[in-house]
């Protein structure tokens, strides 16, 4: 969703205010125009056209029911795709993390160091509130993927001469895709096109359902059904808002590997490890 659109731009709880009074207003000027039609239609003896009313209102909120379960099929999938990705890379890093303990001093240290650091801007990017620290957590993001695979590939020269040199090379690079991937996954929004429709079939649903409204019993149950609708509507347009929106993927795995990584010294890795093991190998 752009950002300089109005439906991104607008917090959500004023985007739903605004969009329900537009909508109870179109309702009750929908009511008092079919009231009118009502009138005008007994007096010249016209045939009742509340038949042909009781068929269309059922077809118009089968039809918003479907586009708005559509809509929120989009968001959820969406958002499934951003929470699976946590977890992949919560489990990339971790290995990574492991296998660069076989690295000698001072790679091992750097890398692991690195490794904690990209993991910990990543919790707190994820729960960036303002766009300027969203921006300043992305670019020490990208500075430290590249001091990453810098120090990568100055570590590779020690252990080059190890089966399993190709294996840590590899888990550092599936890091940086995820880090790719993750960024894509934050920007893929459901189309802003299917919101407008969406919100425009609402107005027009919202007219049609004023003008069979014959009572204020009837249009106070028709403002009930709006806003359900409009609840429904804000909570998909929440969804698919994951860095500004209230309902965000869970960063508990990488909140979990965080706290792993900071509880357990680097040092405890060594506790069997013979002096000859952990040297580099020539």
């Amino acid at each position: 969703m752009d950002v300089s659109s109005p439906l991104a731009a607008l917090p959500i709880v004023l985007l739903g205010l605004i969009l329900l009074i537009i909508v109870i207003g179109i309702t009750w000027a929908g009511m008092r125009v079919g009231i009118k039609a009502t009138t005008k239609a007994r007096a010249a003896d016209s045939l009742d056209e509340d038949d042909v009313n009781g068929a269309i209102v059922p077809a118009v909120l089968g039809l918003l029911a479907l586009l708005l379960g559509f809509t929120f099929a989009l968001a959820i999938d969406r958002f499934e795709t951003r929470r699976a990705l946590v977890l992949e890379e919560a489990n990339a890093i971790g290995t990574a993390y492991l296998q660069a303990q076989v690295l000698p001093q001072p790679h091992r240290e750097r890398v692991s160091a690195l490794l904690v650091r990209y993991t910990d801007n990543r919790v707190v990017l994820a729960g960036a509130e303002t766009p300027e620290d969203r921006r300043q957590r992305l670019a020490d993001n990208d500075l430290t993927v590249n001091d990453i695979w810098a120090a990568t590939l100055a570590g590779f020269d020690s252990i080059k001469g190890l089966d399993m040199s190709s294996a840590f090379v590899s888990s550092i690079n599936v890091v940086i895709d995820l880090d790719t991937s993750r960024k894509t996954g934050r920007m893929a929004h459901v189309p802003e096109e299917v919101f407008w429709v969406l919100i425009v079939y609402v107005l027009v649903a919202a007219a049609i359902i004023g003008y069979t409204v014959r009572s204020r019993s009837s249009f106070h149950l028709a403002c009930v059904m709006h806003v359900l609708v409009i609840m429904s509507l804000m909570l998909i347009i929440d969804i698919d808002r994951p860095a500004v929106g209230g309902i965000r993927e869970s960063q508990y795995p990488m909140e979990l590997l965080s706290r792993s990584m900071h509880s357990e010294p680097r040092a405890a890795y060594d506790r069997w490890r013979t002096p000859a093991a952990a040297a580099p190998q020539e």
